[in-house]
């Protein structure tokens, strides 16, 4: 294996955890995940650090995740978790699950890595039930021209520094062709961070009829 296969493979799973479970992102993933219950399908898992947001009315969490070494960072957290969780894929563009099975859906800093984001979000579309929603928080093309040049300029560098992670997707966009109507958002930047990295899509979309 190649050293960048290295690095994202053994090393970029450790940067994410830390850099993801900052308490700025934390308070984000509370809010993301306020509001969810029943049955609910997360993809981009990570090392967990959604765990112990879910809200009481979570039955079950079913978590699809690439990275063996985020499922391991994750192991701890998973085993003292109140709400069941089970590894069910490796690959949110071709979800292992069956149709109308599940209420709602977490992406959490997902969709920028994704190689088809939109097929991800099918998957999601054909996975939740009509009427299912998706609680999302993700970084993507800011609202501002003149960062977007920037993000345009250096997202090439971000790939290959990030695990092929964009700076420039378009969330909305995203959202409307994989099947959802967003049913409220807000676009922010973070605060401490460039704006080319720190332009942040959080809300609910509900997944259209089939």
């Amino acid at each position: 294996m190649d050293d960048v296969g290295w690095y994202g493979t053994h090393v970029l799973p450790h940067i994410v955890d830390k850099a993801c479970g900052i308490q700025g992102n934390r308070r984000n993933r509370e809010r993301v995940c306020a509001g969810l219950s029943g049955d609910v399908v997360e993809i981009g898992f990570g090392s967990g650090n959604n765990v112990g947001l879910y809200p009481g009315a979570v039955r079950r969490v079913v978590a699809v995740e690439p990275s063996d070494v985020a499922w391991k960072l994750a192991r701890s957290r998973v085993a003292t978790s109140s709400v069941p969780i089970e590894r069910v894929g490796l690959d949110a563009q071709r979800l292992p699950l069956a149709d109308d099975t599940f209420d709602a859906a977490v992406s959490t800093w997902t969709l920028c890595t994704i190689p088809d984001a939109v097929a991800a979000l099918r998957e999601l579309h054909r996975v939740l039930k009509p009427g299912g929603r998706l609680h999302f928080i993700e970084h993507g093309l800011a609202p501002d021209p003149a960062v977007q040049r920037w993000q345009h300029r250096l997202n090439g560098i971000q790939r290959r520094l990030a695990g092929g992670c964009n700076l420039n997707r378009p969330i909305a966009d995203l959202l409307s062709c994989g099947g959802f109507t967003i049913a409220r958002m807000e676009e922010f930047y973070d605060k401490g961070a460039p704006k080319f990295l720190a332009a942040e899509s959080l809300g609910t979309a509900i997944a259209d009829q089939h």
